[in-house]
């Protein structure tokens, strides 16, 4: 099947008219207008085809295969049951997780060809599109590690859920403690929660050696700065910090041995002052070398700051 595609944006265009938020005005500065998507399938255009009306978007027969198409900006075209798809064309700029959807049903396979459509300023830039969709275009199985690093509200847990949200199933591992008495805590974790597609699955514990042991498909740990918290609680290392590094090699051992393909959430501990007390320093010290050694072993890693992501050769 041959597709092509003249334009890829909104109806709107990309820049839109007369808009001023950033990434139009990085276009119009670069002197690049993406026009409205305009779909040719093996040369007939897409509005002469058969088609079948889904819920947010269509269904379309070509000569070369079968093409599910997004109606618009924030349509989510919902597959014909069983139906296997040639091609998609989503809106990948609003919706990413559909993609998961369609993979997680089954709609979407290793073989379909999957294209952005309906692209307009909810995208940063062309250049952000390109690395977004090569995180949802690789293969779906491990073994692949990533380290993403940053700092408290840095938006590193969002950048982790964003490269995983093409992907047909996710296991959540949560980390850190259940504190039912703390409000704002359980509204941290409600807000985590309320962010992820309803087909991923969540663990909730510390033995996270055993996780990546054990583990297929895609992981996201969130993070290794809690899992180190309660490593230390139950080694009884915050007066003594080697107790806790039998834990911590058992970790980088799943971790480098996993088949999974994996993506980590840590804190970056070096940019912040230097910590008032003996064992926040030794929480400081330990999770530096956690990250450094988890990083060693991962074939990506990268530091988050402000949402935005500067990749770490």
């Amino acid at each position: 099947m041959d597709i092509e595609l003249r334009g890829i944006a909104a109806p709107g265009g990309w820049p839109g008219d007369g808009c001023r938020c950033a990434s139009c005005g990085r276009l119009r500065a670069a002197g690049v207008r993406h026009e409205p998507a305009t779909v040719i399938v093996d040369g007939v255009p897409l509005a002469d085809l058969p088609r079948t009306e889904v819920p947010g978007g269509l269904d379309v027969r070509a000569p070369g295969g079968r093409v599910l198409v997004a109606a618009g900006p924030g349509a989510r075209p919902e597959p014909v049951p069983d139906a296997r798809y040639d091609t998609v064309l989503l809106d990948l700029a609003g919706s990413p997780e559909h993609l998961g959807y369609l993979r997680h049903v089954g709609a979407v396979t290793a073989g379909t060809r999957v294209m952005a459509v309906h692209v307009d300023h909810r995208m940063p830039s062309p250049a952000e599109l390109e690395r977004r969709m090569a995180f949802w275009l690789r293969p779906q199985d491990g073994p692949f590690r990533t380290l993403l690093l940053g700092g408290s509200r840095s938006g590193k847990s969002a950048e982790a859920e964003l490269r995983l949200a093409g992907s047909p199933g996710v296991l959540y591992v949560a980390t850190g403690p259940v504190r039912d008495d703390d409000p704002e805590w359980s509204a941290r974790v409600e807000a985590h929660r309320s962010r992820r597609p309803a087909w991923w699955r969540t663990a909730e514990t510390t033995d996270l050696a055993e996780v990546l042991a054990s583990a297929s498909g895609a992981v996201l740990v969130d993070g290794v700065g809690t899992w180190l918290a309660a490593a230390m609680d139950e080694a009884g290392a915050w007066d003594d910090p080697p107790r806790v590094l039998p834990r911590l090699d058992a970790l980088v051992e799943a971790w480098r041995g996993t088949a999974a393909r994996v993506v980590a959430v840590s804190d970056e501990v070096g940019l912040s002052l230097v910590p008032t007390t003996a064992s926040g320093r030794a929480f400081r010290d330990m999770l530096g070398l956690a990250n450094q050694r988890l990083a060693a072993e991962s074939e990506e890693a990268a530091l988050v700051v402000a949402g935005r992501v500067l990749e770490l050769p």
